[in-house]
Order: C-alpha cells, then structure tokens, then sequence
C-alpha cells in the first residue's frame, strides 16, 4: 500500500524525492544527474549515466532542493547547482511536450484549432485538450475537458504551435492511445515547474490516455 493508502502498481517505478520524503511514480518527478564536472545537470528523459537524484517536479521543491544543499547530501559529494536550474528544467520539459504532441500529429492523433477541436469533443474522440497560456479566456471558455480525460495549458501558443508546425495555435486535442500518455505525464511535470493549470504540482496519478 502506498502512503495514501491505495495500492501501488507494481509495474510501474517509483522513486523518494530527497525534499518531501514522498515516494510516489517516478512520472511526477524530475530526475538530476551529477556530471563529470561536478554540476547538477536535470535528466527529464531519464537516459543520462550516473546515479538519480529525484525531486518532486514542483518549482517550489526544485528551489527548496537549491536553497537547502540538498543536492550535495543526496549525492554524498560536492556539487555545483547553477543558479538557473529551474529553468533547465522548464526549457527541457516544454521542449520535450512540444516533440511528443508534434509526433503525435504526424501520427494523426493530434488536431489543431477551434472547430477541429471542437468536433474531436463533441464525438468522444479527444483524450486530453490543450490550450495556450496566454489565449483568450473567453475563446478557451468554450471548449471543455473531455469526459474521464485531461486539461492542460501550460503551453505558450507560440509553443504549441511549434508543436503543430504553426507561428501560434490556441487549441489543440489529442487521441487516446499512441504517445499521449507521455504527453500527460510530460505535461503534467511542466504545469508543475510553470506553477499553472491551478499551480498544482505534477500529477501523481497519470493513468491512461
């Protein structure tokens, strides 16, 4: 049983963030590395050699982690932090929802504006809606989260429409199935590092899309 008091899956990894103390999925945290050189590099891929440090991907935590010496007791050894850690880790992250959406419209599991969206919505095809920090409340008003889907909008719509080959987009939807689970996890880390979507951190519970 986890600390909540539900049961833990099994298959699927979990980590202690060296803030909270809380184990939880390793989906909500953000993985740091110890390079050859001594710095604390993020890992948001999970792929870079060398023995994980994990914090839950919350600015917040991530800063506490910087301002308390976390880091160094956690590695056993002397490290260097950069003072703009965060936002490595925020630049990585955006950077990779925006690679995961672009590959799942080259997929055709990813649709682009308004009405389009719109129809995916209204036919139970859309499994998570996107939308633009910065679009208008208004226009974003009128669209809503697909039924035991997800929200998110902690894209830019420049950075959302890099990701559908677009200068800016504001809406955006994508299918169950595909990448679109890593699209959640991915997301949800960020919302968390951007403080948006209700400043909630990364969801612990990134089930299936």
């Amino acid at each position: 049983m986890s600390r909540g008091g539900k049961p833990k899956n099994h298959d699927e990894p979990e980590r202690r963030c060296i803030v909270t103390g809380d184990v939880q999925p390793k989906a909500g945290l953000v993985r740091f590395v110890v390079g050859p050189d001594g710095m604390v590099y993020p890992d948001v891929a999970g792929k870079l050699p060398g023995r994980g440090i994990w914090v839950t991907s919350d600015r917040g935590i991530i800063e506490t982690a910087m301002k308390k010496g976390l880091f160094p007791r956690a590695a056993k050894q002397a490290v260097k932090t950069p003072e703009n850690l965060v936002e490595l880790v925020e630049q990585a992250l955006a950077s990779r929802v925006v690679e995961l959406i672009s590959l799942e419209r080259k997929a055709g599991k990813a649709i682009v504006g308004f009405e389009k969206v719109k129809g995916w919505l209204a036919e139970g095809r859309a499994k998570v809606l996107l939308q633009a920090s910065d679009g208008s409340d208004r226009g974003k008003g009128k669209l809503w989260t697909p039924e035991g889907g997800r929200w998110f909008g902690c894209l830019t719509s420049q950075e959302l429409g890099l990701a559908f080959g677009r200068d800016r987009a504001i809406h955006g939807a994508l299918a169950a199935g595909g990448l679109t689970r890593r699209v959640i996890e991915d997301a949800s880390r960020l919302a968390g590092v951007r403080k948006q979507d209700g400043g909630k951190t990364a969801m612990k519970d990134t089930k299936t899309a």
